[in-house]
């Protein structure tokens, strides 16, 4: 493996501002061809590279691929990754490479012009889950290496303890049942991960999406605000229903302790979390970190009535090359062999969903030690459909931060559900327009 420099983001962001003055990538330079043969040093912007294993499976694998090319690694804390590529961008960075965290993102970075057209990439690129996402007008800006979507995450061992079947096909009021029997079995038998906690049957992440992107993906209901929010009802019904029961962790406990839902789970406090794939990884992680022996399994997302196909939401991960790229043609190829099989094996040799899909893949996915190979779980890793988490659009980012403010009065009991769900509604139509 290479020896790998990080750069400080004050330095990226001061000789962005110098190349801001110089004029950047012009058309001649998006067309460099890329010559294997020839040393080059490719940059390419991430967040949180240590905790992000893709990042340096794709790294290490690719520099074995091609063994002129030496990758230096843009890391930025993830908290701050969407603002600080925005400035990047803006002021003319040449970062080759660009790991594109959202939609939203993609969005805003390909419609003002910062990412070069990759649309002959994208055009052999037809078995990559989530690439019509990042269609625009005919052209696409990114290609997709990953693709994660919400399944349920269950502790088996908790469910041995308290006789119950593990949750297959399960409806949404299913799950609220079971949860609750769960977490009222586990206090009768004394079940208590560590003194002052308890067993829940169930974690709801703090997220908006946990509760509205999901109602949205399974009723159809547009989060842009077209016809109003009724959609988001029962979803919210149900929600609270879980915190008022005790079945699950309270939403102002969980954001004000900032608990989540991977200590949850790995602690044992929870017997089911639903969760998008990326959390098998993570669960992968820690368990050869030695840090838990959870049993764990994965099924399908609730559904709202029984017998139907399985519909969940999630989204694909993916990277661009940055307009203003010093090295085009090897930040070109490095994007079309991410997303090709030799990025896809290395992507799911970290526990991550690539975005390439097929059975030689998956395949190999479902070889690593460690991820379960039940029937249940293999369902889990299928569904019928898997929606968008957010629509994306020009007001996209101004409607979340409005749904996200009126979720947080639901969560608290600040507010009742179809009060906050009028005002949603209006706030959408006055503020974002």
């Amino acid at each position: 493996m290479k020896r790998r420099t990080l750069h400080a983001l004050a330095a990226t962001t001061a000789a962005s501002l110098l190349l801001a003055g110089c004029g950047g990538g012009s058309e001649a330079a998006q067309d460099e061809p890329f010559d294997p043969n020839e040393p080059v040093t490719l940059t390419v912007s991430v967040w949180n590279l240590a905790g992000t294993p893709e990042f340096q499976a794709l790294f290490d694998a690719y520099e074995e691929a091609r063994p002129n090319v030496t990758i230096e690694p843009v890391d930025i804390l993830a908290d701050d990754y969407p603002t600080k590529v925005t400035t990047m961008l803006a002021g003319g960075d040449s970062t080759d490479v660009i790991a594109v965290k959202s939609l939203m993102d993609y969005s805003k970075f390909s419609t003002a012009g910062q990412l070069q057209d990759v649309t002959e990439l994208a055009e052999g690129a037809t078995d990559l889950g989530g690439l019509d996402a990042y269609e625009q007008d005919g052209s696409y800006f990114a290609l997709p290496y990953r693709q994660d979507f919400w399944v349920t995450y269950y502790n088996k061992g908790i469910f041995d303890a308290v006789g119950e079947e593990y949750p297959a096909d399960l409806t949404w009021d299913e799950y609220v049942d079971l949860a609750q029997r769960i977490t009222e079995k586990a206090a009768a038998a004394g079940i208590v991960p560590a003194e002052g906690t308890k067993t829940f049957g169930t974690f709801t992440q703090p997220w908006r999406s946990a509760v509205g992107a999901i109602a949205a993906a399974q009723t159809g209901g547009d989060q842009l605000g077209s016809d109003g929010y009724e959609f988001f009802a029962p979803y919210y019904e149900r929600a609270l229903e879980l915190q008022e029961s005790g079945a699950t962790l309270d939403y102002s406990t969980a954001t004000t302790q900032q608990v989540t839902y991977r200590t949850m789970f790995t602690t044992e406090q929870a017997a089911m979390v639903p969760m998008g794939t990326w959390f098998t990884s993570a669960l992968l992680q820690a368990q050869a970190a030695g840090e838990t022996d959870v049993e764990w399994g994965i099924a399908p997302m609730p559904q709202p009535e029984p017998g139907g196909e399985t519909v969940t939401f999630g989204g694909p991960t993916a990277f661009a090359v940055n307009r203003n790229a010093e090295h085009s043609g090897a930040a070109r190829d490095f994007l079309e062999w991410a997303a090709g099989e030799e990025g896809a094996r290395a992507v799911a040799a970290t526990g991550i969903l690539p975005a390439l899909q097929s059975q030689e893949i998956k395949d190999a996915y479902l070889a690593l030690e460690g991820i379960p190979t039940d029937e249940l779980t293999q369902e889990a890793l299928a569904p019928d459909e898997v929606a968008l988490e957010m629509p994306v659009g020009p007001t996209t980012a101004q409607v979340e931060q409005v749904l996200t403010e009126e979720h947080q009065l639901i969560m608290t009991g600040s507010a009742s559900i179809d009060e906050t769900l009028e005002n949603m509604a209006e706030r959408v139509e006055n503020e974002v327009g």
